[in-house]
């Protein structure tokens, strides 16, 4: 029970960060905050593909999923209740991919807490790139920020090999009403949507990876710009950036 184990504990690590922003309103604000940031800011890196027929949909699935700024604790309550159920239920795979995106949302939540930390004491009359810019610098953990990274791109892939399993979907599909009385509706939408989106974009030969590549040469690129010791670029690639939302 691996993969449910893995499951239960991230839950439950998400749900003590969000209790220290909790205890904190000032440090609670400052969290909103920064992920309104970083949806802002990725919107604006990836205006050009939210805006391709082809890639509009993972990108956007991206967007809410993994940058939102919604508040997850339902879901995540659905992923704990059912951790065991997925590990059971369904192939060795899915239960390994609902695993991974645990660690992720995990990981995210604790490098967006610690981002606020820094945010919550920058004078509020600077720039929010600066802000940014600043707290990141000040928080470091540059390994964390790789590792995040290789977990989006692994997600990813993790999605599309799972849409080329005979008859996932129409399990998905016949777990609605149940879930539905569990009330593990959340759950059962992200489930969907992620299969669907990369179902989707994986019978267009090479466009997955086409997308994935794309994402990781440019995340990359900016968490090289923003580990370096030069702020001022930094922050200026950040403008440019939140220039191109939409």
């Amino acid at each position: 029970m691996e993969a449910a184990r893995l499951i239960r504990d991230s839950v439950q690590a998400v749900a003590g960060l969000r209790q220290q922003a909790d205890h904190d309103p000032a440090l609670g604000r400052a969290v909103v905050e920064v992920k309104q940031f970083q949806s802002r800011r990725f919107a604006g890196t990836y205006a050009d593909l939210l805006a391709d027929s082809r890639y509009a949909a993972a990108a956007r699935f991206f967007l809410d999923e993994l940058y939102g700024i919604q508040d997850f604790t339902r879901r995540d309550d659905q992923f704990a209740r059912i951790a065991g159920a997925i590990e059971s239920m369904f192939p060795a795979q899915v239960a390994r991919t609902a695993a991974g995106l645990a660690q992720l949302h995990a990981l995210t939540e604790d490098l967006d807490l610690g981002l606020a930390k820094g945010w919550a004491v920058i004078p509020a009359a600077a720039t929010d790139a600066h802000r940014y810019a600043l707290a990141w610098s000040q928080l470091g953990r540059d390994g964390d920020r790789r590792a995040q990274l290789s977990a989006v791109v692994a997600l990813g892939n993790d999605l599309a090999r799972l849409a080329r399993i005979p008859g996932l979907r129409t399990m998905l599909r016949m777990m609605r009403g149940p879930a539905s009385a569990a009330g593990l509706h959340d759950l059962q939408r992200f489930l969907e949507s992620g299969f669907d989106t990369f179902a989707a974009m994986a019978r267009q030969r090479g466009t997955v990876d086409a997308f994935l590549t794309t994402v990781n040469e440019r995340e990359s690129r900016l968490l090289a710009l923003l580990s370096g010791s030069d702020l001022v670029a930094a922050e200026s690639e950040l403008t440019r950036t939140l220039g191109q939302a939409r």
